[in-house]
């Protein structure tokens, strides 16, 4: 092997990649638009893979590796960029996946965000969820939204994150960044000690248990502006997963919560664009008054319908509307929009009446 870590990863940086997969017996991958490509050169053996992996940790990250056999971490190459990276075991060998973390933190206007997410980041309590399949953007939406109001509030920003991603300095706010199992136990424990620690504004990595789930509600209900993560891949699908989280007993309680303190849930995918690269499509749901009260009853089967009607009034905008911006932008084929829509019957009508394509889904055109 006549090539190291950084030099894999400075190839996954120069081909505009977004992940690096080192794993015995194939040579390294690089997951380029979304695509997993092989780079190339010889496969891996097993201590190819375990001197590349080991080559980042240190002896403390080593030592809990040979403990746990898994291991998530975030380390940074100088004058290339920052990495998460998750060093686990397959078939007793070391493998690691890689994903890379930029710098630089993009503001609002470069990741060309729907405007409406600039008044997101202005309210002053209330819960913010952001979710989507691994991969989707998440963590990249969350730094923009979190830098954002570094930069325009004088507030206390705290993250609990696992590992710490993209790094802020202090601007305008005051940012601190707590890193599961470095600088807290666990995400439930970081929580609790948030509420004591007087901040306007957390950011949770992810909703993982009843019991994060739980305090992120409490700690929103009591006037902070709480934003969090959950891996689902739509809003009303979000709903449902927070609620089913909690016990029968629990979960009309849970429903109140959410409908008297929820301020915005995105959904967001990164599809193939046709020029190269890929773009944002990305569903918004503003609770109003008549989804608070859908939520209340648990009417969930009835929020899309208030979401089509109110998307000029609130700046909703659902998954179909946006996959219809971009074929109408030409960035995605009509084939492409109705492959991902989870409401494809809806979307080849507005493709027909709003762009005048008449296609079907599963049929090319």
């Amino acid at each position: 092997m006549n090539f190291t870590l950084p030099q894999l990863l400075k190839a996954l940086i120069d081909q505009k990649g977004s992940d690096l997969h080192i794993s015995p017996e194939a040579p390294p991958r690089l997951r380029i638009d979304g695509v997993l490509l092989p780079i190339d050169v010889p496969a891996l053996t097993p201590q190819d893979c375990m001197q590349l992996c080991y080559s980042v940790l240190t002896d403390e990250q080593r030592k809990e590796f040979e403990e746990m056999h898994e291991l998530d971490l975030a380390f940074s190459v100088k004058n290339l960029s920052r990495f998460r990276a998750n060093i686990y075991l397959q078939k007793g060998h070391v493998t690691g996946a890689f994903r890379v973390i930029p710098f630089k933190v993009h503001s609002l206007r470069e990741l060309d965000l729907p405007p409406i997410i600039e008044r997101i980041c202005s309210l002053p309590g209330g819960l913010v969820l952001v979710t989507g399949p691994t991969g989707s953007g998440k963590s990249t939406t969350l730094a923009a939204m979190i830098n954002h109001i570094n930069e325009t509030r004088q507030d206390h920003i705290l993250t609990i994150e696992d590992p710490v991603e993209f790094v802020h300095s202090h601007k305008q706010s005051l940012i601190n960044q707590r890193e599961v199992g470095h600088d807290t136990k666990s995400f439930a424990k970081a929580l609790k000690s948030a509420l004591r620690q007087d901040p306007d504004v957390i950011l949770v990595g992810e909703m993982r248990d009843l019991e994060t789930v739980a305090l992120a509600v409490t700690a929103a209900e009591t006037g902070h502006l709480v934003f969090a993560t959950l891996h689902t891949n739509s809003c009303i699908a979000t709903l449902s997963r927070i609620i089913d989280v909690f016990p029968a007993a629990q979960q009309s309680q849970i429903r109140n919560q959410l409908a008297a303190n929820l301020q915005a849930t995105l959904s967001q995918s990164l599809l193939p664009s046709q020029g190269g690269g890929r773009v944002l499509a990305m569903e918004i749901m503003i609770p109003n008054a008549a989804i608070r009260n859908l939520i209340r009853e648990d009417k969930f089967n009835q929020i899309y319908s208030s979401m089509q009607t109110s998307q000029d009034q609130t700046g909703m905008i659902t998954f179909n509307q946006s996959l219809l911006n971009h074929v109408e932008l030409r960035h995605i084929t009509a084939q492409m929009a109705l492959e991902v829509s989870g409401e494809p019957q809806e979307l080849e009508m507005l493709l027909s009446s709003k762009l005048g394509i008449k296609i079907k889904a599963g049929l090319k055109r």
